[in-house]
């Protein structure tokens, strides 16, 4: 797992981009729910919100 730095300031932006080492699969379409489940999981632990 990688080891990531985080600027712990309140109310900061990060950006991030999900994607595959072979972006021609159709992975995160077809397992969407497994990502919407890791997503909710997630903020259940570290509230988040998205603005997308």
């Amino acid at each position: 797992m990688s080891n990531y730095r985080r600027n712990r300031i309140p109310g900061g932006t990060y950006f991030f981009t999900v994607n595959l080492q072979d972006r021609a699969s159709d992975l995160l379409v077809t397992h969407i729910n497994a990502l919407r489940a890791a997503v909710r999981n997630t903020r259940q632990r570290q509230p988040f919100h998205i603005d997308a």
